[in-house]
């Protein structure tokens, strides 16, 4: 019997979504415009890619649902807050996100700012009361200078710039696999994976996050508004470093499919545990948003 992927991700969307209800300040608790912000792009959507590979890591190694929740919750503030960010004028200058206006076109550029830093910061919270410290310590080192950050600032100094191949895979490596990788290993690391489990954990989640951010800029070729929910062709008008840009379309294709397979590849020694994960591989690589 094949694996029911679109079951798993309804039922774990639907257990994160709850979790984040409950976690989040209700939109009128005083000041009620930076909660009404922060839920605002917490709730406009999303495949809860993140939470859901934080679900799956710590299945793939006997653990539970329950057990990693509020820690899949914090990953998606943390990509949330990201977004919020990646948005606003003085960095990608996006009007729309998940299919609506984006943050600061909603509230303005200020508490747009402000509702990034708070859930970046509800998101550790949460880490704190719920994870382990090795744990803490895996996505501060992800979210940070050494991971998204290090890589949104290459990124950004790297526009409209002829850059290497080197510097190409630093950017994808450190601005979006980081978190993707840290999303698995943390939910392997809270549900108690053995070294060889973890390593193997982690290896996938590198070459998954690679993959993601390859995909993600071949539909920036190739998508619509309608499609991705954002403004499609703004990497080549901001000039940015990207796959198809450096290698052409069909060559980064070939190179997200070795990806995924490498991915799966990495986890065969973890049997049908893993099999959500090798099925989340196979949906980065198809997916059309």
């Amino acid at each position: 019997m094949s694996f029911d992927l679109a079951a798993y991700l309804a039922d774990r969307r639907r257990a994160v979504d709850e979790a984040l209800e409950r976690y989040l300040p209700a939109k009128d608790a005083p000041p009620a415009t930076i909660h009404e912000a922060m839920r605002y792009s917490v709730f406009a959507g999303g495949k809860r890619l993140r939470p859901i590979l934080a679900i799956g890591g710590a299945e793939a190694v006997g653990g539970t649902m329950e057990r990693v929740l509020p820690t899949a919750c914090a990953l998606e503030l943390i990509h949330t807050y990201s977004l919020i960010h990646d948005d606003l004028p003085a960095m990608d200058d996006d009007d729309y996100r998940r299919g609506r206006l984006t943050n600061h076109k909603v509230f303005g550029e200020a508490i747009a700012i402000l509702a990034g830093d708070a859930l970046l910061t509800l998101a550790f919270g949460l880490l704190a009361e719920h994870a382990s410290i090795e744990v803490v310590r895996e996505v501060a080192w992800a979210a940070g200078t050494f991971g998204m950050i290090g890589g949104q600032v290459v990124d950004i100094q790297s526009e409209g710039k002829s850059v290497d191949a080197e510097t190409l895979e630093y950017i994808h490596r450190h601005k979006t696999a980081a978190l993707i990788r840290a999303s698995l290993v943390s939910g392997a690391m809270l549900a108690g994976a053995s070294p060889p489990a973890l390593t193997a954990i982690r290896e996938a989640g590198t070459h998954l996050g690679l993959a993601f951010q390859i995909v993600d800029d071949i539909l920036d070729v190739e998508g619509s508004l309608e499609e991705l929910g954002k403004t499609a062709g703004k990497d080549r008008r901001k000039k940015k470093a990207t796959y198809p840009e450096h290698f052409g379309l069909e060559t980064s294709r070939l190179k997200a499919k070795a990806l995924i397979e490498d991915a799966k590849a990495a986890l065969l020694s973890l049997g049908s545990p893993a099999e959500p994960i090798r099925a989340l591989a196979d949906f980065i690589f198809q997916r059309k948003s």
